[in-house]
C-alpha cells in the first residue's frame, strides 16, 4: 500500500521537531492566563486612560501601538487622543503646529528632539493623529532638567526660573523611595554610582510625576487617552500609574506591559501581576535600532 505523500510530510515535521505555530506575541491578564486581542480591547473601550509600556525598538511593541490606537479610534468614533515619553513638554508647541499642518513635515523634524527610532516607530502614530486630528500631548519632562535632578536630587530644580518650571511637574514632587521600582533602582546602583545612585530613582521620579502632571492636566474628558513609555514606566502599577492615582484615585487605568521570554507560550513567574495586560515576545524578536 502507497501511503499518501501529505501523511508523510506530517508525520516528518511532527518527528522534526518543528512547531505547530511560531507566534509574535502572546498576550496574558495579570493572573497569567492567555487572552485574546479582542478581550483586551474590549477592556481597554471602558477605560480613561491606557498606559501602554514598550521594550523600545521592539517591533512588536510599535505595530500594536499603532493597531490598538487605531481600533479604539474606530470604535469609539475618534474620541481618543494620544501622549507619549518620546515628546518633551517643551516641544508640544513645535508638535501641535505639525499636528495643526502649519508647518511642514522636514521643518518639524528637524526642529523637534525626535528619538532616533522615530521614522520606524513614532512617525507612524504621529501621520495617524495628524490625518485625523487627533490631539498629541509632548508628557515628558526636558531631558536636561530629569539630568538636574540625577545630578543634585529635586533641589536642583529649585534654580529654574517659571518658564522652565511650567515644563515639570508642579513642585515639590511627592516621592515614595520605598516604591519597589524606585527602590530596586537604588540597591542596582548604589554598588558604583555613589551619590548619583542615590538620585538615580529620583530623576525617574521626576519623569513618572512630570508624564502623569501632563496627562491630567490636557485630557479631555470624553477622550480615551494612550500613553506611550517605557514598560518599566508603569509596570507593577507603580511610576506613571501611582502619580495618576495620587492625584486622581477614581480614575479606570488599564495598563500593558511589555516582556520579552524565551518561551511566548507561558508567562513565566516574576511577569504575573506587572500589569492589566502582559504583552509576551520571544526574546529572539529583532529590534529597530
Amino acid at each position: 500500500m502507497r501511503i499518501p505523500v501529505v501523511i508523510i510530510m506530517v508525520v516528518f515535521l511532527t518527528a522534526s521537531g518543528f512547531d505547530r505555530h511560531k507566534p509574535a506575541y502572546v498576550i496574558y491578564n495579570q493572573n497569567g492566563k492567555e487572552v485574546s486581542y479582542r478581550r483586551m480591547m474590549r477592556e481597554i473601550s471602558d477605560a480613561d486612560i491606557l498606559l501602554f509600556g514598550e521594550i523600545h525598538g521592539n517591533p512588536i511593541s510599535h505595530w500594536l501601538q499603532y493597531e490598538v490606537a487605531k481600533g479604539l479610534h474606530n470604535a469609539l468614533d475618534g474620541m481618543i487622543m494620544l501622549a507619549a515619553e518620546m515628546f518633551e513638554a517643551d516641544n508640544q508647541l513645535i508638535l501641535d503646529e505639525y499636528l495643526g499642518k502649519l508647518i511642514s513635515q522636514s521643518r518639524f523634524e528637524d526642529e523637534a528632539r525626535l528619538w532616533r527610532n522615530y521614522q520606524t516607530d513614532y512617525k507612524p502614530l504621529v501621520e495617524f493623529a495628524r490625518e485625523h486630528s487627533i490631539p498629541f500631548i509632548a508628557s515628558n519632562i526636558p531631558r536636561r532638567y530629569a539630568n538636574m535632578v540625577f545630578n543634585g536630587g529635586f533641589e536642583a530644580l529649585e534654580q529654574l526660573d517659571d518658564k522652565a518650571l511650567s515644563y515639570i511637574a508642579p513642585l515639590p514632587v511627592e516621592y515614595d523611595p520605598e516604591l519597589p521600582g524606585y527602590r530596586a533602582m537604588l540597591e542596582m546602583s548604589s554598588g558604583g554610582m555613589g551619590h548619583a545612585g542615590e538620585t538615580l530613582p529620583m530623576a525617574q521620579a521626576i519623569k513618572d510625576a512630570t508624564m502623569a502632571h501632563f496627562i491630567l492636566e490636557r485630557k479631555e474628558p470624553d477622550r480615551l487617552l494612550i500613553h506611550l513609555h517605557g514598560t518599566y514606566h508603569s509596570d507593577n502599577f507603580e511610576g506613571i500609574y501611582w502619580y495618576l492615582k495620587r492625584k486622581k484615585p477614581g480614575l479606570n487605568i488599564v495598563t500593558i506591559a511589555t516582556v520579552s521570554q524565551e518561551n511566548p507560550g507561558k508567562l513565566d513567574e516574576e511577569a504575573e501581576g506587572r500589569a492589566d495586560f502582559i504583552l509576551v515576545v520571544p526574546d529572539t524578536m529583532t529590534r529597530t535600532y
